[in-house]
């Protein structure tokens, strides 16, 4: 199986937008959910490189962080960070789901 490179890197993201706040602004709760959600979604990035259809983990992480930056959004405007996070989800939502229905499926022969 080829390394989700993607998905890594999407965790990545996450997990150094939540350092990079603490570092700023000391923002512990930033650095909690940052270096929380990146762990989480390395670990769904990890399943999907082993499986492509074990989806779930990302799948959920991803809804529930675009859901949560999306309404921080809605509410303050502020592009940076919760609009760019919202988007990053979003677009790692579909990926995930079009991939997860498009790969083939390994056909046994014994």
């Amino acid at each position: 199986m080829p390394i989700d490179y993607a998905s890594f890197g999407y965790a990545a993201a996450v997990a150094g937008g939540g350092i990079m706040g603490y570092v700023k602004s000391k923002s512990i709760p930033s650095l909690a959910a940052g270096v929380l959600f990146g762990s989480v979604l390395g670990y769904g990035a990890y399943q999907t490189t082993q499986d492509p259809k074990n989806c779930y983990v990302l799948l959920g992480t991803s809804a529930t962080l675009g859901g949560m930056m999306g309404y921080r959004y809605y509410s303050t405007g502020k592009i940076m960070p919760a609009g760019v996070i919202a988007a990053l989800s979003a677009v790692m939502l579909v990926r995930t789901v079009v991939r997860a229905f498009t790969v083939p499926v390994a056909i046994k022969t014994e």
